[in-house]
């Protein structure tokens, strides 16, 4: 459910399908590009209706969550050229949608984070706009995960390392842990990682991802990238959306709240600390006070 104080259109533009959330007031002039997960084989816009809500409402964001295709039908590089679509439409179209181009982040969740990661790359290559920073929650980042067949009995939950690698093989049109692999294909297989645009990456201690997400962020900060790193004991693939109103959950979405707010310059930011001295940002003001919360 989207929430109160925010209204959402799907329509299509630049040949790609995007669901846009824009508060009814309060608009900060900064915008978020989000890619759903789903292991790249599944998934929608709508499955992320309350995240993509809160950020417009508490943030005052555009959000475009785009549907990029899916694998088998159309693997790589099909979800990236939709969600480049989807970008540039957003930089061309920012003026009607009361957006600064330069505050845009991009961003996803499982596999809709290792999208945004491959984004980032090839837009930074291109030399056009880039993002303002990247907002990779519990990121699929890494093929040579999938091919770690000693990972396929460790249990884990939600999303296991045989899903795992049926979704890369989906994608890549091969088995994953191939010794070379297009550009962007998969994002941890870049070997230069300078100049890519500020990060936060949030997993949970049980989550398959936690390792790739590690070596990532710590490849990341070696290159001179600034990263927010936010990790979850206890926590497997997807916990915040199996448990929104758990602290664990809260404390994991206020984090990237604040991320959200220092890099995209929004007003009226507050932070405190949270587990382990990372900033988290404060709940209640922005757009939904002054709307009112559904009751």
């Amino acid at each position: 459910m989207v929430g109160p104080c925010v209204d959402v259109r799907e329509h299509d533009e630049a040949g790609v399908r995007v669901r846009v959330y824009r508060p009814h007031q309060g608009g900060s002039g900064a915008a978020l590009v989000w890619l759903h997960g789903g292991g790249l084989i599944m998934g929608a816009p709508r499955m992320d209706d309350a995240r993509c809500g809160a950020w417009a409402r508490d943030l005052g964001l555009v959000v475009v969550s785009v549907a990029y295709r899916l694998a088998p039908e159309q693997p790589f590089p099909a979800a990236l050229d939709d969600a480049h679509r989807a970008w540039s439409w957003l930089q061309g179209s920012a003026g009607t949608l009361g957006v600064d181009p330069a505050r845009v982040a991009i961003g996803g969740a499982s596999a809709g984070g290792g999208l945004a990661a491959c984004l980032a790359q090839r837009l930074l290559d291109e030399g056009g706009a880039e993002p303002a920073a990247q907002l990779l929650v519990y990121p699929m980042l890494d093929d040579r995960t999938a091919a770690r067949r000693e990972l396929d009995e460790a249990g884990h939950l939600v999303w296991h390392n045989r899903s795992n690698r049926a979704g890369w093989r989906a994608y890549l049109g091969h088995p994953p842990g191939a010794p070379d692999l297009p550009a962007y294909a998969s994002a941890a297989r870049r070997a230069d990682l300078r100049g890519l645009p500020p990060a936060w990456i949030g997993v949970g201690d049980l989550d398959l991802f936690r390792d790739e997400n590690r070596a990532y962020a710590e490849r990341l900060e070696r290159a001179g990238v600034a990263v927010t790193r936010w990790e979850v004991a206890g926590a497997p693939h997807g916990f915040d959306v199996l448990a929104p109103d758990v602290a664990l959950a809260a404390a994991f979405a206020a984090s990237h709240h604040a991320f959200l707010r220092e890099r995209l310059g929004i007003a009226g930011a507050r932070s405190s600390n949270g587990p382990d001295g990372a900033r988290v940002s404060g709940h209640g003001d922005g757009a939904a006070s002054r709307c009112g919360r559904e009751v």
